[in-house]
């Protein structure tokens, strides 16, 4: 299997670029997350997941692990091929996917082109204890805002309430300024 690419850009597209590795060129497939943080530089490193199919032999390239990670873990979900899970990861970045299957944001998922409630569904039940485990780096780590409301969430559902009455509630009074306790006071007001 191929892990890993160092090489130098030949060709760069929003889905796909041409890369030299000792003379031999490797065409990957990439999403459009990882085609905005590559620059044009001719040095160039991706982590890869090589697909084999009866048909062809596809590489996958991306700009990090997180983000390869992810693509492994959402085509191992029944219902989504590798290009649905590019398809994901030009929609949203590897953590706003996770935020979404921590967080059972079906409506965030289903937003994405070609993924429908069921699938959406599938893919926060198959993933959800897998996703916990991911690490990302500090830097990807989930926006100040989106954690309290996320912290506000789990205490809410500890609490007894139903998680998407809950997740409703805190859609309409959240503005990003709110500490956790003052989401949870406030959610509390309209349940």
């Amino acid at each position: 299997m191929i892990g890993q690419l160092n090489g130098k850009l030949i060709e760069k597209n929003p889905t796909e670029l041409l890369i030299d590795c000792a003379g031999i060129g490797y065409e990957v497939k990439i999403s459009l997350n990882t085609f905005s943080a590559i620059g044009n530089d001719e040095a160039i490193r991706l982590h890869t997941r090589l697909i084999v199919r009866e048909d062809a032999h596809i590489l996958y390239g991306f700009a990090s692990k997180e983000e390869r990670e992810m693509f492994n873990h959402l085509i191992s979900v029944s219902g989504i091929g590798p290009n649905t899970a590019l398809i994901m990861l030009s929609s949203l970045i590897p953590d706003e996917i996770a935020q979404a299957i921590q967080t059972e944001d079906v409506r965030t998922i289903q937003s994405i082109k070609g993924i429908g409630a069921k699938t959406a569904q599938r893919v926060i039940i198959d993933l959800k204890d897998k996703v916990l485990k991911m690490t990302f780096s500090a830097e990807n780590m989930f926006t100040q805002n989106n954690t309290q409301r996320f912290d506000a969430l789990t205490a809410l559902v500890s609490l007894g309430f139903d998680k998407k009455a809950a997740d409703k509630a805190l859609d309409k009074i959240a503005t990003g300024n709110e500490t956790v306790e003052q989401l949870i006071k406030e959610a509390l007001k309209i349940l």
